[in-house]
């Protein structure tokens, strides 16, 4: 028998199964903020550290994750988690993957509520395991080059290191930001 191979052209990983469903539920939730009950989900499923210590709601630190701000939040996320995220599902299986983004995701939330335990001002978005992600993957391919901005090439190792260096500095020099700079840090030292 003769095979004929289809020549194919590839931009980036192929889609593997949990991180399809990670994305498809993160877009459908997205879809439910926008056109449903958007501020009363945040409120209830978003990460407010004073409502997980006076009032208990500890499910935040879970259901956080897969809430997001804007459409461009939720883009870079997904497109994150789809270029890193493929390849580390391939080497550790669906499961363990999935178990990895949920602790790396649960541990920035932990280390948020540390952080500013008396904010009223509710997390949203699965960064901070987004970050856990690029750890591993920079601790588990440091030579990988990838593309900065799409067009300048720079190994794994540094560019996890530079993120790691303005993720670091955010934290603590603006604190007023609306970007959790302490889930993203959390989700690397959970990560690594």
């Amino acid at each position: 028998m003769s095979y004929r191979s289809r020549s194919y052209i590839s931009i980036g990983p192929t889609l593997t199964p949990a991180v399809k469903k990670l994305v498809i539920v993160c877009a459908v939730v997205f879809l439910f903020q926008m056109f449903g009950a958007g501020n009363e989900m945040v409120a209830i499923f978003g990460l407010v550290p004073y409502f997980v210590l006076t009032k208990l709601f500890f499910w935040q630190l879970g259901t956080y994750l897969f809430l997001h701000g804007s459409v461009g939040h939720l883009f870079w996320n997904m497109f994150t988690l789809w270029m890193f995220g493929c390849e580390l599902e391939r080497y550790w299986g669906s499961r363990e993957f999935v178990k990895f983004v949920l602790i790396t995701g649960i541990g920035a939330g932990v280390l948020s509520i540390i952080s500013q335990p008396f904010s009223t001002i509710p997390t949203i978005g699965v960064s901070g395991a987004i970050y856990g992600i690029l750890m591993a993957y920079g601790l588990m391919f440091p030579e990988r080059r990838v593309y900065l901005y799409f067009l300048f090439p720079i190994k794994v190792k540094y560019f996890v290191s530079i993120l790691g260096a303005i993720t670091f500095f955010s934290a603590f020099s603006a604190p007023g930001s609306t970007i959790a700079h302490i889930a993203h840090l959390g989700g690397m030292v959970v990560g690594f």
